[in-house]
C-alpha cells in the first residue's frame, strides 16, 4: 500500500525540571502525543517511533520555568496519503450512495456513488447490500471486503479521506489478486508453450537440411546403404 513513509528527524524534546530524574519517560510521554495526530513539521500523521538519545547533556533554558532540552535521533513511521495514491482498507457500511472505509483501523474512508465505476451495481444478496461487477460476477464488494481505493483528497484535521473505483486497478483486492495471478499464469502457459513450438520448428528445420536424417530415423544416407548392400553381395559370391 501507498501513503506510508520512514521518516528520520533529529528532535529537541522539552521537559520540566521536574521530570529530570525520569527523562526516557518524560520524552516517551511527549512523542507518544504526537501519535495518530496529524503533524505539520513532518507533513504526515505519526503511527510510530523509534528514538535514541544523542546526547546526556541536557541545556537549560533560562526563564521563569527553567525547561531543560534533550537531543533525540528519531525514525518516524507516517501515513502520508496524496492525491492519485493507492490506499487499502476495510469495507465497514456500504449502501447505494456510497461505500466507508476504514484505513490502518483509525483514518475513514468514503467513496461517493459517482467515483464508483459503472461496471459496479448495487444490488441486496441474502438481505445484504453488495456491489457486484457486471463484467465479473466473483468481483464483489461487500462489508468485511479489503478494498483497494485511489486517494482523491485527504482531510488533515479530521483525518478523513475521499477516494474513488473509478481506475479498473481498484476494487476487491482478493478478486483483483486472483485476477492477477491467473493472468500471469496465462502469459507463462503461452509463453512456455510458444518456446517449445519454436524448439520444434528448429529441430524439423536440423533434420530436414541434414542429408544424414531420412524419414525412417536412420543415421546412415541412402548411398551408405547401397555401399553396405553391395559389399554384402561381394562376400557371397566370394
Amino acid at each position: 500500500m501507498e501513503g506510508l513513509k520512514v521518516s528520520k528527524a533529529n528532535l529537541v524534546v522539552y521537559l520540566h525540571p521536574s521530570k529530570a530524574n525520569k527523562v526516557q519517560q518524560a520524552i516517551l510521554r511527549q512523542l507518544s502525543s504526537l501519535l495518530f495526530q496529524f503533524s505539520e513539521a513532518f507533513d504526515g500523521v505519526v503511527l510510530a517511533y523509534d528514538v535514541k538519545i544523542r546526547s546526556r547533556n541536557a541545556k537549560i533554558l533560562t526563564g521563569i520555568c527553567p525547561y531543560f532540552g534533550v537531543k533525540l535521533k528519531a525514525e518516524l513511521l507516517l501515513f502520508t496519503p496524496k492525491p492519485n495514491m493507492l490506499l487499502e482498507g476495510k469495507v465497514v457500511k456500504l449502501g447505494k450512495e456510497s461505500i466507508h472505509v476504514i484505513v490502518l483501523g483509525f483514518s475513514s474512508a468514503t467513496i461517493t456513488f459517482e467515483d464508483i465505476r459503472e461496471e459496479f451495481k448495487y444490488k441486496l444478496r441474502h438481505g445484504e447490500g453488495v456491489y457486484t461487477s457486471k463484467f465479473h460476477k466473483r468481483h464483489v464488494i461487500k462489508v468485511g471486503s479489503m478494498l483497494r481505493f485511489l486517494v482523491k483528497s485527504f482531510d488533515e484535521e479530521i483525518l478523513h479521506i475521499s477516494g474513488s473505483l473509478i481506475p479498473t486497478h481498484t476494487g476487491c483486492i482478493r478478486w483483483l489478486h486472483k485476477h492477477a495471478t491467473e493472468e500471469g499464469s496465462l502469459m507463462d502457459r503461452t509463453y512456455r508453450s510458444a518456446k517449445e513450438q519454436r524448439k520444434s520448428d528448429m529441430e524439423m528445420e536440423m533434420n530436414e537440411n541434414d542429408p544424414g536424417v531420412n524419414d525412417g530415423g536412420s543415421l546412415f544416407s541412402k548411398t551408405d546403404l547401397r555401399h553396405k548392400s553391395k559389399r554384402r553381395r561381394t562376400a557371397e559370391y566370394s
